[in-house]
């Protein structure tokens, strides 16, 4: 069922951690915002002067290796691996919110988006008076690329199908379907971790990529096991990661989507180039609005 008003947090929150590429120390904060502001991220120095703000939209993405990353439209400012936080967004209804930031990079916490929903529940969430806003998705649009598919058809509420494949005995093939209207985000997807392998760690350091990345942050899987001292969170963490990551993607479209989201290997970038796929074909969905408990045009 729909919840019919828009939703923001209640009070300021915090949290410190690392940044999975940059290694650095980050502080975080989150804050209300108002009816109609959507997700935001304010970018401040180290002395709280504010530097800039990039709105959470699809078409402010830059770089989607091994993450998701905004930059301003004057490419001044840049925000990192922003899906697990958008997730946790999504997860727990909020509509409007300030994201405060110290680093280009939001801090990764435990590599999933459980500290974030924590954050979220601790602050308290508050019902708005202004109606939530929705895009229905009218028709069928996919995208294939490499080996991999994605999709987006019509719903009346939105859930996901996502399919992986790795040659890997450990992670193999893996399928995870999600519902909106009856699934629960927390119990089964928050806790579910990001995940590399081994031997592609030296080259991505190489690159200057995953420097604060360590067993703490993410499902590190060796020759035919996995590293991390207690296992994994669930049997199939890995497909439930890419649907977590799926979520935090498709909720940088402003808005929630009423729609059926089908992945097949897909990642941050089919993911990306779905949704301008979908949202440059105006024929192809409306958004729609929640007044009076209906849904209006």
């Amino acid at each position: 069922m729909f919840i019919k008003n828009q939703r923001t947090i209640k009070n300021k929150v915090s949290c410190f951690g690392i940044g999975l590429h940059s290694g650095g120390f980050v502080n975080m904060s989150l804050l209300p915002a108002p009816i109609d502001n959507g997700i935001s991220f304010r970018r401040i120095s180290t002395n709280k002067s504010v530097i800039g703000e990039i709105k959470a939209e699809y078409d402010l993405v830059s770089t989607t290796f091994l993450g998701t990353s905004l930059t301003s439209r004057d490419g001044k400012m840049k925000i990192a691996t922003v899906e697990h936080l958008m997730a946790a967004l999504w997860g727990c209804g909020i509509d409007n919110m300030i994201v405060e930031v110290d680093s280009d990079e939001l801090p990764i916490m435990d590599g999933s988006s459980d500290h974030f929903v924590f954050m979220i529940e601790s602050a308290g969430i508050v019902e708005q008076n202004a109606g939530r806003r929705f895009i229905e998705v009218l028709r069928k649009v996919d995208i294939s690329e490499e080996g991999a598919h994605a999709s987006i058809s019509p719903n009346n509420d939105f859930s996901v199908q996502m399919d992986i494949a790795f040659n890997d005995q450990i992670i193999n093939k893996q399928s995870c379907s999600f519902f909106a209207n009856t699934n629960s985000f927390k119990i089964e997807l928050s806790k579910a971790r990001t995940f590399g392998f081994l031997k592609d760690v030296e080259h991505l350091k190489q690159r200057g990529l995953i420097k604060g990345g360590s067993l703490d942050n993410a499902i590190v899987i060796g020759e035919n096991k996995v590293l991390n001292n207690n296992g994994l969170r669930y049997q199939d963490e890995f497909v439930r990661h890419k649907v977590l990551d799926s979520i935090g993607d498709l909720y940088l479209c402003g808005a929630r989507i009423m729609g059926h989201f089908h992945g097949v290997k897909s990642g941050h970038t089919l993911n990306n180039k779905l949704l301008h796929k979908l949202l440059c074909d105006k024929s192809a969905w409306r958004m729609v609005q929640y007044n009076d408990h209906a849904l209006a045009s």
